[in-house]
């Protein structure tokens, strides 16, 4: 999922020289990669400790850059566009979700590192070709400062909407590569629902394969994952899930499936999309977690220590895949803030991560 970009050069510079100093225990010439200091002293003699220190350091960074934040505005008290950025920066949040090509948000992520979901809830934008160029000119081209991942057509689409999918998808992505955004990937947001067949995570299958199947052959061809919303959470409300299997916690409610062991809901729900893809003839395509969470009040289960379990849970695990698709994966934690104008449960308003204050909601390392 990441990219050649991404290899951690100074953790194989600093592997490379650790294994000459075991193997030799001679003196070691300095090891030297582009753009990184060798791990050697200012007296020139070879710093193993401090190799074993970048070491430790990188490898827990990379896990961290695979976690993201979905950044909601459906609030009155929320802090301003620029203060959001920064409060991301100075947690070491490499990754936002926005759920419209919001005007103040994307400007005050210029210029930053911050890698970016952009949705557009209304598909109707890109029904034609000429639209959705229009679209990209108004939404993307203003903001090139902007590192864009992915644009979601849709968020959770059903009924006869879906249909409408592939071909603004299509219509969008031609309309990008014109206008010299190919870089960009175009995915949809789905919600487990779209699963006839979720358990055993080796059963997965979609419930509309017409719809569905077409999408993951385009999404594969193209280079670009499918975006899923999942929430064990639900799974737990709905009253047939172990809570500490649920919130990553030690349990013996594990699920043995197809010689895998499964420890957690979260990677089943995962390795059930996956499975899903393979049916639908698209193994390749790469699942992005684009929004998962737990509420901290509103509900049943819903507590701070709740979800303070899961999403630490989820930042600890994110790093080490499934028992599927092993490896660093990309995920959305649901959401940055506790946000007082969504409608639905009461719930809802009671994601955030933080305060609109800026203050913690709970304890969490990123």
């Amino acid at each position: 999922m990441f990219g050649f970009d991404r290899i951690n050069w100074q953790g194989v510079a600093c592997a490379l020289a650790v294994a000459l100093f075991i193997g030799s225990l001679v003196s070691i010439p300095t090891v030297y990669t582009p753009g990184i200091k060798p791990c050697r002293t200012h007296t020139n003699t070879f710093d193993l400790h401090g190799c074993m220190r970048a070491l430790i350091v990188d490898q827990h960074s990379t896990a961290v850059r695979s976690i993201g934040v979905c950044n909601g505005i459906l609030g009155n008290n929320l802090p301003s566009p620029a203060d959001v950025v920064k409060l991301y920066q100075s947690n070491g949040i490499a990754a936002m979700r926005i759920y419209s090509p919001h005007a103040a948000t994307l400007r005050a992520l210029a210029g930053t590192d911050i890698a970016v979901i952009v949705d557009e809830p209304a598909i109707d934008q890109f029904l034609t070709l000429s639209a959705a160029s229009d679209w990209v000119q108004s939404n993307i081209k203003p903001y090139q400062g902007v590192n864009i991942r992915y644009i979601a057509v849709g968020n959770e689409v059903s009924g006869d909407a879906t249909r409408s999918i592939l071909p603004a998808m299509e219509n969008l992505t031609k309309a990008l590569s014109a206008a010299g955004f190919g870089k960009i990937k175009v995915s949809t947001a789905v919600k487990m629902d779209v699963l006839g067949t979720s358990s055993p995570p080796s059963g997965g299958e979609f419930s509309d394969a017409a719809v569905m199947a077409p999408i993951a052959k385009f999404l594969a061809s193209n280079g670009s994952p499918l975006l899923a919303n999942v929430y064990p959470y639900f799974a737990y409300k709905g009253g047939d899930v172990d809570l500490n299997f649920a919130l990553f916690q030690p349990t013996t409610a594990t699920v043995a499936d197809d010689g895998r062991t499964y420890s957690n809901m979260f990677a089943a729900m995962v390795d059930a999309m996956y499975s899903a893809l393979e049916k639908a003839g698209a193994p390749g395509v790469a699942v992005v977690v684009s929004e998962s969470g737990w509420p901290s009040a509103g509900g049943s289960g819903a507590s701070t220590d709740n979800a303070r379990r899961y999403n630490q849970g989820l930042i600890d695990h994110v790093g080490m895949g499934t028992p599927k698709r092993a490896g660093a994966m990309e995920a959305y934690i649901f959401a940055m803030f506790n946000e007082n104008q969504k409608d639905g449960d009461e719930t809802e308003r009671h994601y955030g991560l933080f305060n609109p204050d800026k203050s913690p909601a709970y304890p969490i390392k990123f």
